[in-house]
């Protein structure tokens, strides 16, 4: 995923520490971390035994990966005179877990398990369970799997079927090479049968690549979802009654999978009531929808005032701003330059460094219009200073004076995507495609940093085009309402055509609100208006129709659009937010990782490039 920076190198070096290289290499052993097959793990092998001092007895703690609620945990030997300073500590676990899970960044927190942050190695306890977290993540309150491993549990998988590190080649307990995990495993949801009395439990699960690496993580998944009576899956068949014993198979065309423990199969068991099949329909939405749309074609909605960047005639004069009524910070770098857009409470104007001649975009913001809104300026300004990414709005400075609020930020010279999207109406497949890459790259960095965005619109989103118009950068702007999640949401807030399910319902939400968003800018991308729209335009209607969840593709505006892409579109717009994609799952799916050349073509069979037709 393009949206990390490799952690070894933003890490600094440990300092040396000290060991016994016989009772080390013991302790290794016995942890059962330091296998042959991985080389980081050897590395960390070397590295913690090879100086000559005795050392006292280290303390085996126990790390898990924060909201990973799959991954088992590493334990490994720490003591202060292996670990000299905490940053040691932290660059060795980051090495260690990098292996297993997927890691954001570098690891910078431990905490305990009820979430009381570590500050010093001294403070970690022989025995005892803590939690990693990378960058700026908050502590994610979850059921980690803290129990002993020798304790005999009924519901615990046995050592033979446990989940092994994804990344470790072959082995005897069938682990998946990291080849076969990138070129089967792909994000989907499948349709479970619990075993039991008929008629049975229908559940669904969300399959990706942070749950489902190898086999063996898939029956812990399913464990954990079905919730058998005699403890874990074991034994996973296929509506026609054949055993998945692999992990591909997971992975293929059948999407509907009983689940058993350790119970005898009866013969009718594969044999579904009327009922069951009636569960199982209702969760599936067709991908090619036989509808024919009569009438006038939907429109786009009417757009909303934009606070940072709205499209406007730049030979406009400055609206009265002088450069002298700029900070003297300000008039002393940058000239300024023409109206670029404003707001009802802001106004956006050119700004160009004196010395290196660089365009920028400067907001200016009037403190007095935003009265009893504060907190929204503070935490824009709070989350924009923790961003740093290509597909993201840079603020490069801020400047806060008594009546005013000043914000230098990145120019983007193609607009919003709102009027290209006007100017277009469709775009094909490969330049929805561009688009959705950026903008699912971008939320994938917000969100592992636990901060949501919460108005991702077209009137957000800025673009650069090239010389023939069509799109070649996005970039996410605008973070007015963004702000970190330590805990369900309830503010309701957004845009009444982009709000998620869960918004409306008042249930507490998270960061797969931005995802349902993306889910229908893409689909406006590719038709030219919404999924849910109100036939008379009111607001209630449409809340309802987002509530309903129902929505379809219908013809002429859908004909010869791929079913990959629909795919993509029905799992981001699912009404469930634990089932609904991650900005992962979408960077993951065929659509975005296939470079197959797009064939779109209108109704009258020509070849559509944007706004260019052929």
């Amino acid at each position: 995923m393009e949206v990390s920076t490799h952690t070894t190198s933003t890490l600094s070096r440990s300092n040396s520490r000290t060991s016994s290289n016989s009772e080390l290499e013991k302790e290794l052993i016995d942890l059962d971390i330091s296998g042959g097959a991985n080389n980081k793990s050897n590395t960390l092998k070397k590295r913690i035994s090879s100086s000559r001092t005795p050392a006292k007895k280290a303390k085996r703690i126990r790390f898990f990966r924060n909201g990973d609620k799959f991954y088992p945990g590493s334990t490994i030997p720490v003591s202060v005179e292996r670990y000299r300073s905490f940053d040691s500590l932290t660059e060795d676990l980051t090495r260690l877990l990098e292996d297993s899970v997927t890691l954001t960044g570098a690891i910078r927190a431990i905490y305990t398990l009820e979430g009381k942050k570590i500050e010093k190695v001294d403070d970690l306890e022989d025995g005892k369970c803590y939690v990693c977290s990378c960058n700026n993540e908050s502590f994610k309150r979850i059921d980690y799997n803290v129990s002993n491993t020798n304790t005999k549990n009924p519901n615990r998988l046995s050592r033979l079927i446990r989940p092994l590190s994804p990344v470790k080649n072959g082995g005897s307990n069938g682990s998946t090479p990291l080849k076969e995990i990138d070129s089967v495993v792909h994000p989907r949801i499948v349709t479970l049968i619990r075993n039991g009395v008929k008629p049975r439990k229908i559940l669904r699960l969300l399959l990706n690549k942070r749950n489902s690496p190898t086999y063996e993580h898939v029956l812990t998944a399913i464990t954990q979802c079905v919730k058998l009576d005699t403890g874990c899956v074991r034994k996973v068949f296929t509506v026609a009654g054949v055993p998945v014993q692999r992990l591909a198979q997971f992975f293929e065309e059948d999407d509907v999978f009983f689940a058993y423990g350790n119970e005898r199969v009866g013969n009718n068991d594969f044999e579904l009531e009327a009922e069951e099949s009636k569960a199982i329909a209702a969760h599936r939405k067709t991908l090619r929808s036989s509808t024919t749309r009569t009438g006038p074609k939907p429109k786009m909605p009417v757009k909303s005032h934009n606070d940072t960047f709205v499209c406007v005639d730049e030979s406009a004069l400055n609206g009265g701003i002088l450069p002298d009524s700029l900070p003297l910070e300000l008039q002393a770098k940058y000239t300024l330059g023409s109206i670029v857009g404003d707001g009802n409470f802001a106004v956006v104007l050119k700004l160009k460094d004196k010395q290196n001649h660089t365009e920028y975009a400067l907001k200016i913001i009037d403190k007095s219009k935003c009265a009893g809104k504060d907190h929204y300026l503070a935490a824009e300004i709070r989350v924009m200073k923790k961003l740093n990414h290509p597909y993201i709005i840079q603020l490069v400075h801020d400047i806060e004076t008594m009546k005013n609020m000043y914000l230098v930020l990145e120019l983007v010279r193609g607009g919003d995507l709102f009027d290209a999207i006007t100017r277009v109406t469709r775009f094909s497949e490969n330049q929805s495609k561009i688009m959705m890459k950026h903008l699912a790259s971008a939320m994938a960095y917000m969100h592992s940093l636990s901060i949501v965005h919460r108005d991702i619109k077209p009137e957000n989103l800025l673009v650069e085009l090239d010389s023939d118009g069509n799109v070649v950068l996005l970039k996410l702007g605008d973070f007015g309402l963004a702000c970190e999640v330590t805990e369900p949401l309830l503010s309701i807030c957004g845009t009444p055509t982009y709000v998620a399910p869960e918004i409306l319902m008042e249930s507490g939400y998270g960061v797969k609100i931005d995802v349902w968003a993306a889910g229908i800018i893409l689909y406006i991308l590719l038709c030219g208006f919404p999924p849910f729209v109100s036939p008379d335009n009111q607001q209630e209607q449409l809340f309802d129709a987002i509530l309903n969840g129902y929505f379809d593709f219908p013809a002429p505006y859908w004909n010869n659009i791929g079913d990959s892409v629909r795919d993509l579109i029905i799992n981001m717009l699912q009404s469930d937010p634990e089932l609904r994609f991650s900005s992962e799952d979408i960077l993951d799916h065929p659509w975005l990782t296939s470079n197959i050349v797009d064939d779109t073509r209108d109704p009258n069979g020509y070849r559509i490039f944007s706004n260019h037709v052929y």
